[in-house]
């Protein structure tokens, strides 16, 4: 069997690649990072062309800028929105046996401070989740006519995988070089803020396990447990026997996009998926 991953070069499309290999698939990554075939997303002709000679049994978009910032509203809407359509239509017309999955974000819900389901409503506070909501929808009509076509909502998670522009990355890689003798101090926001911090490898494998599905479509794939960003800190810096608040400056007038980010990953859990990584586990990981 066969498999597309397109955003193989992340740490979503890593994890996953390796977790298909185990399975038996033949992989194919796509990405424009250096090492890996591109196929670009906007372009109709060249991913129907790639799909219906490939045959895939399955396709795995996980491809996107993740940033709300408007800047990007452009790149998003040709990689996620249009990005899916192309994928969608081209399954449709060549290969419509193949499983199609759409990653999708906790941000793109009304977040009320509770717990997030896929059943919840969704709210357009950014462009990137214009773009993702879009794709939802697509989906839900893509399956009127007969694909199997899934959605996975991701909440905050990482892996060593991360570049230092990445917070998590970035928190516990300055705490490693201050206690190599660097004088710097982080720069930090609001510490208050809750959030999950899953592994990209337990992710995928949720990923996994609701493509295996043929009544479930959509789901959640959190930890469902938040911790705030003082906990994350303080994890980082005590690694190296060092206080957080001895290294670190408070960013004045930052203001975070939530209080806090958790999912209700009650339908995925009922499939027989539990994170294995927790937070203190996946620092060390990240080190």
């Amino acid at each position: 069997m066969t498999a597309i991953i397109w955003g193989a070069g992340g740490q979503d499309g890593f994890y996953l690649k390796e977790l298909l290999f185990k399975e038996g698939f033949h992989v194919i990554g796509i990405s424009r990072s250096e090492g890996f075939i591109n196929v670009d997303l906007d372009n109709y002709e060249a991913v129907s062309k790639f799909i219906k000679d490939s045959s895939p049994s399955y396709i795995f978009h996980l491809a996107a800028n993740s940033t709300t910032r408007h800047a990007a509203w452009k790149e998003n809407h040709d990689t996620i929105s249009t990005g899916s359509i192309n994928i969608l239509e081209a399954v449709k017309e060549f290969a419509p046996a193949c499983k199609v999955f759409l990653s999708g974000s906790g941000l793109q819900f009304i977040n009320a401070g509770k717990p997030i389901k896929e059943t919840d409503p969704f709210e357009a506070s950014s462009i990137y989740s214009v773009s993702r909501i879009h794709t939802v929808y697509a989906a839900r009509y893509y399956r009127t006519l007969g694909l199997k076509v899934y959605i996975g909502y991701f909440f905050h998670h990482d892996s060593p995988r991360r570049s230092e522009r990445h917070i998590n990355k970035k928190i516990i890689l300055t705490a490693k070089r201050i206690a190599n003798g660097s004088k710097e101090k982080l720069e930090i926001g609001d510490v208050a803020v809750q959030k999950e911090f899953g592994y990209a490898g337990d992710i995928v494998q949720g990923v996994w396990e609701l493509v295996k599905q043929d009544d479930i479509f959509e789901a959640v794939i959190g930890t469902g447990k938040a911790h705030a960003i003082e906990e994350w800190v303080n994890v980082c810096f005590s690694l190296f026997g060092l206080h957080w608040k001895d290294h670190t400056e408070k960013v004045e007038g930052f203001v975070p996009d939530f209080k806090i980010l958790v999912s209700d990953p009650s339908t995925i859990n009922s499939l027989g998926w539990r994170p294995k990584v927790n937070m203190d586990e996946l620092a060390k990981l990240m080190l």
